[in-house]
């Protein structure tokens, strides 16, 4: 007998522990379903996830292509550009070498006063004026100097 109560005593503790059971089951139940909801939804976001990312992957291809184009179109203008620039230089410095001329030719068409020092050495001597076309040379020189400043104005004002 003492052998059917011992049972007893064990089946009934294991109701009991059964029962303190129950409730944390339906906690895990509860708690596993959240899980499915979660699951479904985490899905839902990757499939999001990876057609945002092949969107933006397209993008930056496009984006390179364009890169890559306008990248072509500067290297022609540069390409275009260095003979004008070259071009520009060798003008600059024949527009210098004649200004330096006709400030030659003007300095030493003027007489020089006492306060007046030369800029710089005049690089060949001037002509000598014939005794009766001095003044007429000089009005000459001058209105050649004047004409050629003004054609130059006219060209930069353009």
């Amino acid at each position: 007998m003492s052998f059917s109560w011992l049972e007893w005593t064990l089946q009934l503790l294991l109701l009991v522990l059964l029962g303190l059971a129950i409730p944390f089951a339906i906690r895990l139940e509860r708690a596993l379903r959240e899980v499915r909801k979660d699951r479904a939804a985490l899905e839902a976001s990757a499939k999001g996830m990876s057609e945002v990312a092949a969107a933006a992957e397209s993008a930056m291809v496009r984006m390179r292509a364009t890169a890559e184009l306008a990248a072509r179109q500067v290297q022609e203008r540069v390409t275009t550009a260095e003979p004008l620039r070259d071009d520009l230089r060798f003008l600059i410095e024949r527009a210098d070498t004649l200004a330096d001329r006709l400030e030659t030719l003007v300095r030493a068409g003027r007489p020089m006063t006492s306060y007046e020092a030369p800029a710089r050495p005049p690089a060949r001597p001037p002509p000598a004026p014939a005794s009766s076309a001095g003044p007429e040379l000089r009005s000459q020189a001058e209105r050649d100097l004047l004409r050629a400043l003004s054609v130059g104005l006219g060209r930069v004002a353009r």
